[in-house]
């Protein structure tokens, strides 16, 4: 009788700790999992100096140290670029500060600095986003970085929004349809906690 009462002690022991593992969260999930698709270890940012809409030179290397919002935009567009910039003020609304973010051009010939300093203007985004402009040469080595193709006559631009971790490194990437506030605000408090 000792023998079954010690075995079925133990019997329990084992399935309330087996409960306690279910509970608790594994790698990769609850509070320290991104919510938007996580990218190829070691995957650069890439390393550019370009000019922002007020002609001041914008270089990734300097941004290092803080997570850093990627988006790629162009001052002509009427529909996924305004909402694009309104998803990066609502995040940084939502996380209750502004991290670097970058709108980089992705219609060179048109994206001026007068018409992106009106875009950001007319989304409410001057001092909290810069565009980054640059030729079309430029621009290409930072889109084939980031894996945007720009806009086109017969083609809509890529249209994602990458975050950048404080080692320079793309860790996070979001389609635009995959985006909310909420979720790029949850990534860029995992990347500024060292996640």
């Amino acid at each position: 009788m000792a023998l079954v009462l010690v075995s079925a002690s133990a019997f329990a022991a084992v399935l309330v700790a087996a409960a306690r593992l279910e509970d608790e969260p594994r790698a990769g999930e609850g509070p320290r999992r991104f919510e938007g698709a996580t990218l190829p270890r070691g995957l650069r940012a890439p390393d550019f100096a370009l000019r922002d809409q007020d002609g001041e030179r914008v270089a990734m290397r300097s941004l290092r140290g803080r997570p850093v919002l990627v988006t790629f935009l162009y001052t002509e567009c009427e529909e996924t670029c305004p909402s694009q910039a309104q998803q990066v003020r609502a995040a940084f609304d939502e996380l209750g500060r502004d991290v670097p973010a970058l709108a980089v051009a992705v219609d060179p010939a048109r994206d001026t600095p007068e018409r992106a300093r009106a875009f950001l203007s007319k989304q409410r985004m001057t001092g909290r986003m810069r565009f980054v402009l640059g030729s079309s040469d430029q621009l290409r080595p930072v889109w084939g970085a980031f894996a945007v193709e720009p806009q086109r006559d017969d083609l809509e631009h890529t249209g994602r929004f990458v975050l950048v971790d404080p080692a320079g490194v793309q860790r996070v990437s979001f389609p635009i349809d995959q985006a909310t506030p909420e979720r790029l605000a949850h990534d860029l408090r995992l990347l500024a906690a060292g996640a």
